[in-house]
């Protein structure tokens, strides 16, 4: 795997601390920030290892992209869902970039947090985050001395979470990958110049939005709540949205045709509390069944895991940088090293079922 990124690394002391440091995002110590980085290399202080997030010479970008091509040349699969989803990192001071008092969805409260916009892919053969954006609050950017002490340049705009996803997915059409379906939260799917660019671009979505978002029927508009509670009682269908830690997460799902336009509404509704509803806006370009449908909506839960497992195995907020460029070098790296595991995972389970001899001690 570091093989198809080794050249991005133009001195031979970046490669090889590239590959400490993967091979450090890898191991089984607890914390991975530059301190215990440098002792898995063996190495007396974190110098080196900050040296490569803050002052090699390197591309995280092309690092990106390589990734990118790693997960989708070994876990693409027709059941492939781009995700677009963020997680907050818990910060303290005011100095690194974009941190800022705002509501982190990892904690549940509003928290001193950064904000990073993920976009993850998710298949039958496996999950991984391909791309990633850090997003910075109109605080900072309307601010270009702070924004300079962070090393963030002055073409670097404010940009809403939306246009940062869409940024992602140019990224991946540029890439001439086909971007089968897309799918993601009510901060994406209430966003009308998200949908309008996926519908612009021919792509299938399934996101969810706010009860209060307003579609088009022959008799003018309706909100999505309106629309279900006058929909027939007996359309609704119990199918699972995928499975969880405890079996298959199991609703009951509504399709309705607003009959104005191509969206559709999906409507959750949970078996144990009937009023509590969830609700969806659909747009594909043929028909397609509603267990489909429910499949993809159920596909962006699988990125709340995927965050869990980047932080949990590869230290995704483990980091210890301030500089904008040194959080997207940790990120990329950590990334990269998520996504080996999902590849290697991958490939133990197709050799399980093939009945070959596991692995396990090279992994």
């Amino acid at each position: 795997m570091f093989a198809l990124v080794a050249g991005r690394f133009a001195q031979a002391d970046s490669r090889r601390r590239a590959r400490m440091y993967l091979l450090g995002l890898l191991s089984g110590a607890e914390r991975k920030n530059s301190w215990t980085l440098a002792e898995q290399a063996g190495d007396l202080t974190p110098d080196g290892m900050q040296r490569l997030l803050n002052f090699y010479r390197w591309d995280a970008e092309a690092v990106r992209d390589d990734l990118r091509s790693y997960v989708l040349d070994h876990l693409a699969d027709p059941s492939g869902v781009f995700v677009a989803d963020e997680t907050g990192f818990l910060k303290k001071g005011t100095k690194s970039a974009g941190v800022q008092r705002q509501y982190s969805g990892t904690a549940g409260r509003i928290e001193n947090c950064q904000l990073g916009v993920f976009l993850a892919y998710v298949s039958a053969r496996g999950r991984a985050l391909i791309d990633r954006e850090l997003y910075l609050p109109a605080s900072w950017t309307e601010d270009r001395e702070r924004c300079a002490q962070a090393g963030i340049g002055a073409e670097v705009g404010f940009a809403t979470k939306p246009v940062l996803a869409q940024r992602m997915l140019e990224r991946v059409l540029d890439a001439g990958v086909e971007l089968g379906w897309f799918t993601a939260d009510e901060a994406y799917g209430d966003n009308p110049g998200l949908r309008a660019w996926l519908e612009d671009n021919g792509l299938n979505y399934v996101m969810a939005v706010s009860c209060d978002q307003r579609l088009a029927t022959p008799k003018g508009s309706a909100r999505a709540d309106e629309l279900a509670r006058s929909a027939p009682r007996k359309g609704w269908q119990r199918l699972s949205a995928g499975r969880g830690s405890k079996g298959h997460r199991l609703y009951d799902w509504l399709l309705i045709d607003p009959g104005a336009d191509e969206h559709l509404l999906l409507v959750r509704r949970s078996i144990s509390k009937p009023t509590e509803l969830a609700y969806y806006i659909c747009h594909t370009r043929h028909p397609v069944p509603l267990a489909e449908l429910v499949r993809i909506a159920g596909s962006r839960w699988a990125v709340e895991e995927t965050f869990q497992f980047a932080k949990n195995e590869t230290g995704l907020d483990h980091y210890q940088v301030r500089k904008y460029d040194a959080w997207y070098r940790h990120i990329t790296l950590s990334m990269l090293a998520a996504a080996f595991l999902a590849v290697t995972a991958h490939a133990e389970r197709v050799r399980e079922e093939k009945g070959a001899p596991a692995v396990r001690e090279a992994i």
